[in-house]
């Protein structure tokens, strides 16, 4: 009870990204912290360690396998650059899936050493609320601890959806949470849906050789620019990857040769069809991890659309010393680097006398399909949303690989600036090579107040794909073309 000594200063629930970041930082000032960590098993059954979906089943082993498939497609290049590499180049997916996993369960290893070391109490189990200040947790064999603390930080992140109103979806569908995780290769793959996670999962499937198809019901990478998603999700169809467009999935079934039948509806067509696939993958967006935790119980709210806690600029709940932090939080970017600097800079307001508050404002992030998107601030349609009187300006580069006549490496810039004074820039998004090795230095120069003047007068470095951005002056309200050519 609240008149009970709390055993522990600070008490995190979740081990992810956010949540590791926070109890650390709260260790550093010596205070005396606990963290439990429980991974559900997927409806595959798969489960992983310490260290959340980023380390065990998101952009790490996503990262590791964007780059397989980028190094295929070198080999495919290295021929006309003089290297004697036989062709066709074969992948073997049980040796990359081996040393992505023996990678992600070195990390695994390493979060527990970090919280040795700093002297965290790491529980493996799953918490839930019995009053404000106590948090009960059960281990898979069932066994009860309680645990006090005066203050606690919810940091459970969230799971893939399945669509369950989709007969056979659950029984024979596979998520994000599997994909990273399956010893044998998943063959000719269906992904369903348009979101990052599927345009980047069908992205490498395609890159490493593996007959690939994506099914969207509408616009792909919904809340990002339009123009750059529909250059994306046109680069990877010259590259092979499939796209079934304004179509729904309606059933899945077994077939007796193990392959998974697909039935679904297209709409611009009015007609019903179906395919047969090895895998079927459900990209459909991700749900908060609350379930279990018995919100109700200790009135903390939450978004009742989203199921996402409501929290203040300051990460607090509606209840006092209860905090809520990455993607469990409503509003917020589902990315690690904000869920971790929001985990720090709470530790530091509560227990090291700061009042510095996290700024989602400008949050840079980058998709990581076969060519890669980044972006920093606004999109086109954000700007028209929020009625601002700005400029769109563009540039579009086809430079033909130099030594393949039939293959263009495109890469193109777009940036949203403010019409009036000086011309303060509002977005910055690139496609092409390394984006997001490119648009983390331009991210520092937003966070600046950088003006499109400045812009141009930057300096570019020649040869790169960056340097465009400094020859960037075609608006498109001019109605003029933005491709360039030469040098």
């Amino acid at each position: 009870t609240a008149a009970a000594k709390p055993f522990y200063d600070l008490l995190v629930i979740g081990g992810g990204s956010g949540g590791l970041a926070c109890a650390k930082e709260a260790a550093q000032f010596g205070r005396k912290v606990a963290v439990l960590d429980y991974v559900e098993p997927s409806p595959q059954g798969t489960k992983w360690g310490l260290g959340g979906t980023c380390v065990n089943v998101g952009c790490i082993p996503k990262k590791l396998m964007h780059q397989a498939a980028l190094l295929g497609s070198a080999l495919k290049d290295a021929q006309h650059y003089g290297w004697n590499i036989a062709q066709p180049v074969h992948h073997t997916w049980s040796l990359m899936a081996q040393a992505v996993q023996n990678y992600v369960k070195s990390l695994n290893w390493g979060h527990r050493v970090q919280l040795q070391d700093k002297k965290v109490k790491y529980f493996n189990m799953k918490g839930s609320f019995s009053d404000p200040y106590t948090i009960r947790g059960l281990t898979k064999a069932g066994k009860e601890t309680v645990v006090t603390a005066e203050n606690i930080v919810i940091a459970t992140g969230g799971r893939p959806k399945y669509p369950t109103h989709i007969a056979g979806a659950l029984e024979y569908g596979i998520t994000s949470d599997d994909l990273f995780w399956l010893k044998k290769s998943p063959g000719k793959t269906l992904v369903v849906g348009a979101s990052y996670v599927s345009l980047e999962c069908a992205g490498f499937l395609t890159g490493i050789g593996l007959d690939t198809t994506v099914m969207m019901r509408s616009i792909p990478l919904r809340g990002f620019d339009q123009q750059m998603a529909s250059l994306v999700t046109e680069h990877m169809e010259s590259y092979g990857t499939k796209f079934l467009k304004r179509c729904f999935p309606t059933k899945v079934e077994k077939l007796e040769s193990n392959r998974l039948q697909v039935t679904w509806k297209n709409t611009d067509l009015g007609t019903e069809e179906t395919d047969s696939f090895d895998t079927v993958m459900w990209a459909v967006g991700r749900a908060p991890d609350t379930e279990a935790l018995n919100l109700e119980a200790v009135g903390v709210k939450t978004n009742s659309e989203t199921g996402k806690i409501v929290v203040d600029a300051s990460e607090a709940t509606s209840v006092p010393h209860i905090y809520a932090i990455g993607d469990i939080t409503e509003g917020r970017p589902e990315l690690t680097p904000t869920a971790i600097a929001a985990g720090k800079l709470l530790a530091q307001r509560l227990f090291g006398q700061s009042s510095e508050l996290m700024d989602y404002d400008n949050v840079p992030t980058t998709v990581f399909t076969p060519l890669e998107y980044g972006c920093v601030g606004l999109s086109e349609e954000m700007a028209d949303l929020g009625a601002l009187q700005f400029h769109l300006i563009q540039l579009h580069a086809l430079s033909l690989n130099v030594l393949r006549k039939d293959l263009y490496v495109m890469y193109c810039f777009q940036v949203v600036c403010l019409r009036e004074r000086e011309q303060r820039i509002l977005g910055l998004h690139f496609i092409g090579p390394n984006a997001g090795e490119v648009i983390q230095g331009f991210a520092l120069g937003i966070k600046c107040g950088a003006t499109y003047p400045q812009l141009m007068k930057t300096i570019g470095i020649h040869p790169t794909c960056a340097e465009e951005i400094t020859k960037l002056h075609i608006t498109k309200r001019s109605g003029l073309d933005a491709t360039v050519t030469g040098c």
